[in-house]
């Protein structure tokens, strides 16, 4: 019985080859856009659960409460772990250190000889780690232990690591590599690769008592000095809370901090599940993703998924009426209504799987393209144990929503009514249905298109935007500051002013916009400290002229390696409750401790974006310290770009031998603060296309059928002196209305939605009438292109064939 019903369904769906073809189209496309949602969704999940410890492991963050709002940091004091473990001696702690940009120089076993080919910039993967972090986490060793990260200049790498400086990681072990042309480390131990969805990316690890040995890298027992590199994590015993450990925290911090610092500062624990979805902190790892982004992504897909369904409801509901004498007949031969449900839905099925075949190959062709939408840079595969139970519960779903309707309806036809050619669209109900699933599949093709338009928008306005400097061909180049690479800084910017192109460049710790949020305490006019951080770049007297900062008031810092004088922004002049920028000058401002001495402020500075368009500018200071100059910013003139910088990297490599140049256009850094809006910007843009080929192709579907039912009254019409314009008219008019019924439903979820994704950035558009008017517009164009060609087509058709046809 089952074999006839499958036999007899896959006739039928020959028979309607174009019906079937329609259905199979929207179907595909619909479920290889949600295999490729869901590929996406389950790798931002998974990060970090291999972690055996995973639900017990947690981040402990700091918070500073000021007047004004809340600041998050994920990083401690430099010596808070020891405290803790000191406090604490029944929990496990491990301490971790992230450096960015570090250059690994390839030794070998001479110690004393640097190969020129052997050095390599890590933007990230560097880390200070102590034995005890890989206890809270579990990390496969090939070669060593733990242990060895006890003593000072061990280091461990990962096996892709070892292989990359090396060759193989057997020979790796004993042979030395210099980090940042600082420390000399042996290579004590190999780890096995650690998985890409992480935010550890573990690549070489070096024992964090290296560094309270060094000072190249900040460490100090200061409890003021906090940096978002130096995180502590914990592993959290079964027998306690969260809760409790935040008390425990808040009692701690208490006791550690003194003066304002106590009454504002907190820790609390972070657990790790929470890491890669808190924006507030940020992570180690390549992006971070809130969950209310996998929240959408999950409702696109289902939207998506809804209107393929809807196609079909909507063609099978229509094509009944064509098979009314079919099904009158096989009831009359003695079918029943269990019969005919179950062959309608076995056609259903046979349209689902093949729709399913095709869609899997569709989503394995894209694969390769999923890293310009979402960070992911790993081979993925869509024939996984999870994708395909996931197809499968796909398929299940998607043939009792599309096809239980239809097989319903059908299977229920009255016998008589069917070989009398009496069932029609009205007595079916089919109208009012396919008009709300209509509407149904419009309205959420255009909540895709208003997304899409004002992401759009939003990604234009950024990068049009004026950050109050010029971001455009300046060539910079960043190093570690040591003091063999400040020796020579004098006369490698002497060479860089000979280049015929370079028009100036400037020494600083940071460049004007970036994600660099180095802050303290401050004080001033001999006033106690007050109540919000100060932000510090240090910069040498030629930042200004580099960057195009603009002066308000007041005279630029003189030449010199240590602070002197300063200059400050109009957005701190505000927050002292100054009228004018004019005001400050003259005045004197204090960093850090009350040991610090007084310094004057030389300048105001017109404000500049110090972060991405999503945060309100920071009250900042710009002043002379040499011993922090790790970036160098080149001005170019825009005339031959590419010459200029290669005689840039010459002049870089002439003076710094041994140092590996790590160089960025400024305007690329900027663009890569929006990489994630503009991934998702790309997103809305892709689904929202395939949104409208979904409902177009239901559209044109229904309209050919619509086409094929009234090709007598066509006929007559056209008898009767109507036009090819009033027949299209005809066709037209009411899938317009139902268009614009379908705005209305659709602008405030909308305005809701996109509203919320807008106050992300602290400088944004304004949703304005131009962006749901250009929704509208395009969403009918479109239908009427879609309608157009069927109703033009029916409008020629000759009258007296059209009359002849039964």
């Amino acid at each position: 019985m089952i074999k006839n019903y499958f036999k007899t369904a896959f006739r039928n769906v020959l028979r309607h080859k174009g019906h079937a073809a329609i259905n199979v189209s929207g179907l595909a496309v619909g479920i290889a856009a949600c295999i490729l949602l869901f590929i996406v969704i389950q790798y931002e999940l998974n990060y970090d659960k291999f972690q055996p410890n995973y639900k017990q492991i947690a981040r402990i963050v700091t918070v500073d409460k000021y007047p004004d709002g809340d600041e998050y940091n994920p990083g401690v004091p430099y010596p808070m772990a020891d405290a803790l473990r000191a406090e604490f001696p029944q929990m496990m702690f491990g301490n971790l250190y992230a450096s960015y940009g570090s250059q690994v120089t390839v030794l070998g076993n001479n110690t004393s000889k640097v190969s020129a080919d052997k050095k390599f910039i890590e933007s990230t993967g560097i880390f200070f780690a102590d034995p005890d972090f890989f206890k809270v986490f579990h990390f496969d060793w090939l070669s060593g232990s733990p242990e060895l990260l006890a003593e000072p200049n061990q280091t461990v790498l990962t096996q892709k690591m070892a292989e990359k400086y090396f060759g193989n990681w057997q020979s790796a072990v004993g042979q030395f590599i210099k980090l940042d042309n600082i420390i000399t480390l042996k290579v004590a131990g190999i780890l096995k690769d650690v998985p890409a969805h992480t935010d550890l990316p573990l690549a070489v690890i070096t024992s964090y008592v290296t560094i309270k040995h060094n000072d190249g890298y900040g460490y100090t027992t200061d409890w003021g000095s906090t940096s978002s590199n130096q995180q502590v994590y914990m592993l959290l015993p079964r027998n306690t809370s969260v809760t409790s450990m935040n008390s425990q925290l808040d009692a701690f911090a208490k006791r550690h901090n003194d003066g304002v610092r106590r009454e504002r500062r907190s820790h609390f624990l972070q657990p790790l599940s929470d890491l890669h979805f808190d924006n507030r902190f940020g992570n180690l790892g390549d992006h971070v993703t809130t969950r209310s982004t996998l929240w959408t992504l999950s409702l696109i897909g289902v939207f998506i998924m809804i209107m393929a369904c809807i196609n079909f409801i909507n063609l099978s509901t229509a094509q009944a009426v064509n098979r009314s004498k079919e099904i009158g007949i096989r009831k009359v031969l003695g079918s029943n209504r269990r019969n005919l449900f179950w062959q309608m839905m076995g056609e259903t099925a046979i349209v689902v799987f093949v729709s399913l075949v095709i869609a899997a190959a569709i989503a394995q062709l894209c694969l390769p393209f999923i890293k310009h939408i979402d960070s992911i840079e790993e081979p993925l595969n869509v024939f996984t144990a999870q994708t395909l139970l996931f197809l499968l519960i796909i398929a299940v779903a998607v043939t009792i929503f599309s096809g239980l309707y239809p097989s319903l309806i059908v299977s229920g036809f009255n016998p008589m009514m069917a070989l009398k050619n009496k069932i029609t669209s009205a007595s079916i109900g089919g109208i009012s249905l396919r008009r709300g699933l209509v509407v149904t599949q419009f309205a959420i093709s255009q909540v895709l298109i208003i997304g899409t338009i004002v992401a759009v928008s939003q990604m234009s306005f950024v990068q049009n935007a004026d950050l109050g400097f010029n971001k455009n061909a300046v060539f910079v180049l960043s190093t570690n500051a040591d003091s063999v690479a400040r020796a020579r800084q004098l006369s490698f910017k002497q060479d860089l002013l000979q280049i015929p192109g370079v028009q100036s460049a400037s020494f600083s710790s940071d460049v004007p916009s970036s994600d660099n949020n180095w802050g303290t305490n401050f004080a001033f006019d001999h006033r106690p400290d007050e109540k919000f951080t100060l932000y510090l770049k240090w910069a040498d007297e030629d930042y200004l002229k580099t960057f195009g900062l603009e002066l308000l008031a007041g005279h630029n810092v003189p030449p010199g390696d240590t602070i002197s004088q300063v200059l400050i922004n109009e957005t701190l002049v505000k927050k002292l409750g100054l009228k004018n920028p004019q005001e400050a000058i003259g005045h004197e401002i204090r960093l850090g401790s009350q040991r610090n001495p007084w310094k004057t402020i030389a300048g105001v500075v017109k404000d500049f974006k110090t972060n991405s368009l999503r945060e309100e500018i920071r009250p900042t200071l710009i002043a002379t310290r040499k011993n922090f100059y790790s970036v160098t910013s080149v001005k170019i003139r825009s005339n031959n770009l590419a010459a200029t910088r290669d005689a840039i990297t010459k002049a870089w490599d002439r003076t710094y031998p041994e140092y590996a140049a790590n160089n960025y256009f400024m305007d690329e850094s900027i663009n890569n603060f929006y990489r994630q809006e503009e991934q998702l910007s790309l997103l809305y843009k892709i689904f929202a296309g395939i949104a409208l080929f979904i409902s177009c192709l239901g559209l044109y579907g229904l309209v050919s059928f619509m086409a094929v039912q009234r090709t007598k009254e066509i006929g007559i019409r056209k008898v009767l002196g109507a036009s090819i314009g009033n027949i299209v008219y005809l066709f037209s008019k009411e899938f317009t209305l139902l268009i614009l019924v379908a705005f209305l439903l659709a602008a405030p979820l909308a305005w809701y939605m996109m509203s919320n994704w807008l106050s992300n950035f602290a400088y944004r558009i304004s949703m304005g009438v131009s962006v749901f008017g250009l929704a509208i517009v395009l969403s009918v164009f479109i239908a009427w292109i879609t309608v157009g060609y069927k109703s033009v087509k029916a409008a020629l058709a000759n009258p007296v064939k059209s009359l002849r046809t039964e």
